[in-house]
């Protein structure tokens, strides 16, 4: 009776641990099958595009992409793009992310690319002005002005030349908005410069009254400085005199006293019984 009791429970025990091996090696196998990948669509551009182009069904395109690596700002469909224009330039099969896009009521060309509470201006150069034509799209550049000082008398103008604008974008040279792949440099009689409303009346008052000038900065270089270069009087660049000293902080400099003027000559008069004291003008340097 005994030994019955002990095969039961031994054959219990070997049953269980089966069951036991096969739930086990179950679960292994299903956490180790690759899970099904929702695939979806990617828009992308089927051309190279430029900035400013207008996103259509000819210019994209989509492609298949995994739903397990979604990127920020991606578009699905094609229609949810079509109409509004690129801020940056693209290249083929490259994703077409909100962030490159400008606002669907901002148009296309050069008008998409300024941004909301910033102002276009252009301004003619020459070779000399647009630095030899190395003022391209996409470049930064200081503004100084040259021009005459107001009130000055007609037979001895003076000159001024000081900074007036730092750090300015350029957003166009000529028609062309897209910097030379090359690096090449572009001649052109205009260039469009990217500024506040405030920097636009101050760019448009200094061309039109005064002659500017562009300075080419490195494109990496975007600090301002506090306060700008002290301006350069054309009295001061051409003296051939000795500048006079400056002035030593913290020490008053006495008045020059003023010229006494000479007591005047006093002579006694006697008539009769009659004095009199008349006073005459003393000539004397």
């Amino acid at each position: 009776m005994n030994k019955s009791r002990v095969f039961v429970g031994l054959a219990l025990a070997v049953i269980v641990a089966l069951l036991l091996s096969v739930y086990v090696y179950r679960a292994f196998e299903q956490a180790s099958a690759p899970r099904p990948v929702k695939a979806m669509q990617l828009v992308v551009a089927a051309v190279p595009l430029d900035v400013g182009a207008l996103l259509d069904s000819n210019n994209i395109k989509t492609i298949a992409w995994s739903g397990d690596s979604l990127l920020p700002g991606m578009f699905t469909s094609v229609d949810a793009v079509s109409g509004r224009a690129l801020i940056t330039r693209v290249v083929p099969n490259e994703p077409i992310l909100d962030s490159k896009l400008a606002p669907r009521e901002a148009g296309a060309g050069l008008a998409a690319t300024i941004p909301q509470g910033m102002r276009g201006v252009s301004v003619a150069v020459n070779d000399v002005i647009g630095v030899a034509g190395f003022v391209g799209p996409g470049t930064s550049v200081d503004v100084l002005v040259t021009g005459q000082i107001p009130g000055a008398a007609v037979g001895g103008a003076q000159y001024i030349t000081r900074t007036i604008l730092q750090n300015v974008r350029v957003l166009a040279a000529g028609q062309k908005i897209e910097q030379d792949r090359d690096g090449k440099p572009q001649t052109v009689p205009v260039v469009t410069l990217l500024v506040t409303p405030g920097d636009a009346d101050t760019l448009a008052m200094a061309s039109t009254q005064g002659k500017i000038q562009l300075a080419l900065r490195n494109t990496i270089d975007v600090t301002k400085e506090t306060t700008l270069p002290p301006p350069v009087l054309q009295a001061a660049l051409f003296s051939t005199g000795a500048p006079p000293p400056a002035p030593v902080k913290g020490v008053v400099r006495p008045a020059a006293p003023k010229p006494v003027a000479p007591q005047p000559y006093a002579i006694e008069i006697i008539i009769g019984d009659k004095r009199e004291i008349k006073n005459f003008p003393n000539q004397q340097q």
